[in-house]
Formats: C-alpha cells, sequence, structure tokens
C-alpha cells in the first residue's frame, strides 16, 4: 500500500485563496479549478508539465465553489457563494460567459432561477424532474432551454458526511410505485478517517474509490474480490497522511486515463496522483 498512490506533480493552482474543486472535461485533457479567488483556471498538459490554459476571471462575485462540464466538453457551467450559475462557452482555446443565472429565494414558488441569456432576461421554471424550460419575462416560452442528467451510471453511489464516515448504496431492486429506484445502504466504511471527509469520487475504469479528508490525506479503497455485492467488503489500498498541507477538499478520477487522480485543497494548491491497483498481491 505504501507506493500505490505516487505523486505526478504539485501545482499552486489559485496562490492566496482556497481551491475548491476539479473538474475534468469529457476527453480528459482538459481539467477545470476554481477558487476563493473568484477565478476559474483552465489546465492542459505541455509535455510533461501541467500548465494553466485559460483563466476564466470576470463571471462571478465571490467565490467559486464548484464547475462542471457538459456531456460534449463545449461548455462549463460554475457555482459561485454570490448566488450566481455561468454558463460558459468554450470556442478554440477561449471561454466567455454565455449565460448567467441568479438565484431566487423569494416570490418564484416555480420559478428556479433568473438571468441574463445574450442581453435578454429569461426566467428558468421547472417543467418537470428532468427539464428545465426557459421563459422570456413577460413572454411565453423561450426556445433556450437546460437539460438535467439524472440518469446513474452505475448501480452504486457514495456520500461522504462530517461523521467521517462512508456510506455505500445501490439500487435495492424492489418494485416502486413511481418511476425512482428504491436505495438500500449496503455497506459503511467507518474508522479511516480522523475529520470530516469533503468529497469521494468513484473511478469509471478502475472501480476504485477515493476520498478527500480534512485531515489533509487521501485514501483509496477497492471492492475485495470475493465480497458479497449485496454486502460488499472493501479494503483501504492507499493512504496519503500528508497529501497537502491543509484539508483536502475535493478529489477527481480522470474519465479516460486508468488511475490518473487530481487533488485540491484549502493550502490553493492542485496535486496530480497515479494509482497503482493491488491485484492478487501484486501491484500493477
Amino acid at each position: 500500500m505504501k507506493d500505490s498512490l505516487s505523486l505526478l506533480a504539485r501545482i499552486p493552482a489559485h496562490p492566496d485563496s482556497r481551491c475548491w474543486f476539479l473538474a475534468w472535461d469529457p476527453s480528459g485533457t482538459l481539467l477545470a479549478s476554481c477558487g476563493g479567488d473568484r477565478s476559474i483556471r483552465i489546465w492542459g498538459k505541455e509535455g510533461d508539465d501541467w500548465v494553466c490554459k485559460s483563466v476564466l476571471g470576470e463571471g462571478h462575485q465571490r467565490t467559486i465553489r464548484k464547475v462542471a462540464w457538459s456531456p460534449c466538453g463545449s461548455y462549463l457551467a460554475s457555482a459561485s457563494f454570490d448566488a450566481t450559475t455561468c454558463i460558459w462557452k468554450k470556442s478554440q482555446d477561449e471561454f466567455e460567459v454565455r449565460l448567467s443565472l441568479l438565484i431566487l429565494t423569494q416570490g418564484w414558488a416555480n420559478r428556479l432561477v433568473r438571468g441574463l441569456h445574450l442581453g435578454r432576461e429569461i426566467v428558468w421554471q421547472a417543467m418537470n424532474a428532468h427539464e428545465i424550460g426557459g421563459w422570456g419575462v413577460g413572454g411565453g416560452e423561450g426556445s433556450d432551454w437546460i437539460k438535467c442528467c439524472s440518469g446513474l451510471w452505475d448501480s452504486a453511489a457514495c456520500s461522504a458526511c462530517r461523521t467521517a464516515l462512508i456510506a455505500v448504496w445501490c439500487i435495492a431492486g424492489v418494485v416502486c410505485s413511481g418511476a425512482d429506484p428504491s436505495w438500500k445502504c449496503i455497506c459503511t466504511l467507518s474508522g479511516f478517517h480522523t475529520r470530516t471527509i469533503y468529497d469521494v469520487a468513484w473511478c469509471r475504469l478502475t472501480g476504485a474509490l477515493a476520498t478527500a479528508c480534512g485531515d489533509d490525506a487521501i485514501r483509496i479503497f477497492e471492492e475485495e474480490p470475493l465480497s458479497n455485492p449485496q454486502q460488499p467488503t472493501f479494503a483501504l489500498t492507499a493512504h496519503v497522511p500528508r497529501a497537502h498541507s491543509q484539508d483536502v477538499n475535493c478529489v477527481a478520477w480522470n474519465p479516460k486515463e486508468p488511475g490518473l487522480l487530481a487533488s485540491c485543497s484549502d493550502d490553493g494548491e492542485m496535486a496530480f496522483w497515479k494509482y497503482h491497483a493491488w491485484i492478487a498481491g501484486v501491484l500493477l
């Protein structure tokens, strides 16, 4: 377990502020980071080095808490403590704000957000559980819309909480009256973390589970080969006690390269790691 998670690079992603979140684009070639400096940075590899390709600093007025790529990789969404969400359009190597959404908290029971789209004010209304329809203020239904993805990529989900444990859930396999499946907790991982767990991430390529913790550590778990699918057991296969000098806020697996993990922290740094899985006692 000692050498199963090795450091590849460490970068001052958001100097003098916290780095809150990381998101790989669908191709696995670009990584977006966001932080307390109110900026989004787009990272890419040049040779053996990770370099900053773009800095998006004009969309928000406060800390940017999270970023997410569209499935096509042409759009990037960002959410901030200033109660706005921005949609960025990628064109060549440049990004521009195409839509800014302001969260409304009073007087809009069925309407989620309002904002400016190319100079036109729009109110976004929930149409059903899967879509948000765009309505122009004072007019009828517009042609603009946002689609929310609700599909499950796997039969297991994971949750992190402030009690320093991980709960693994799966679809219960019971008949439901509605369209949503029933879920049950099938495994709890406790005793491994000493402080709050801030993030968990499954690797879709290897099945490994990474955690980001307030004890400055990164841990990797894997399901044991002979465990019962309905009552699985997980083994701790990697542990880096001082992965960062402060709280680890996020861990993100590369969607195309097995074992490539990125992490970020309150120390403003971003780190890249290579995870080598253990199979039958052999480090691969």
